[in-house]
């Protein structure tokens, strides 16, 4: 299974539309909020994409109608394999995202992925694949502007992000 995760777009509708044209082949699509806008002319522009998007409300967006907005969203994969996902700004609210590691561990989820910070991330840490995507617009990182692929199989799980090249 093919996962195409983006988050932090904020309106860069050519980006997030090259990106989905380079990766037609994901079975799943996750943005992780502040994108509703170029979300909502995709699903138009994308007849298959609303099977497979999950969307989740970033502190940006105001006026969703991505179908079955979210704060946060539950996923349940194969190989007994579960996500959650969420923009992160509520959990940052709190202080820290030790809040969001716990509740991943409570709702027996093995992948975590958030957005909102506009830094790519990848780690594992005690059982836990956390994973930012980084932004596709505006990266406060220095490096180029991305998103995540995720590749799950009866082998495991395997994350990297992708610079989109200017």
């Amino acid at each position: 299974m093919k996962i195409l995760i983006l988050s932090d777009t904020h309106g860069n509708f050519l980006a997030v539309k090259r990106v989905l044209i380079a990766q037609d082949d994901a079975d799943m699509v996750i943005h992780l909020g502040d994108g509703e806008g170029e979300m909502n002319a995709m699903l138009r522009m994308f007849p298959e994409l609303p099977e497979k998007l999950h969307y989740v409300c970033g502190n940006c967006d105001s006026g969703v109608v991505v179908p079955e907005t979210k704060q946060e969203d539950i996923i349940d994969l194969p190989y007994g394999h579960r996500i959650l996902a969420a923009h992160g700004h509520s959990y940052l609210r709190r202080g820290s995202f030790d809040y969001m590691l716990e509740d991943a561990r409570r709702l027996g989820c093995d992948i975590v992925l958030y957005g909102h910070t506009h830094y790519r991330h990848n780690t594992y840490q005690d059982g836990l694949y956390i994973i930012n995507p980084g932004s596709l617009t505006l990266p406060r990182d220095g490096k180029p502007p991305c998103y995540a692929v995720i590749s799950i199989s009866e082998k495991g799980i395997l994350a990297s992000h992708v610079d989109l090249l200017v």
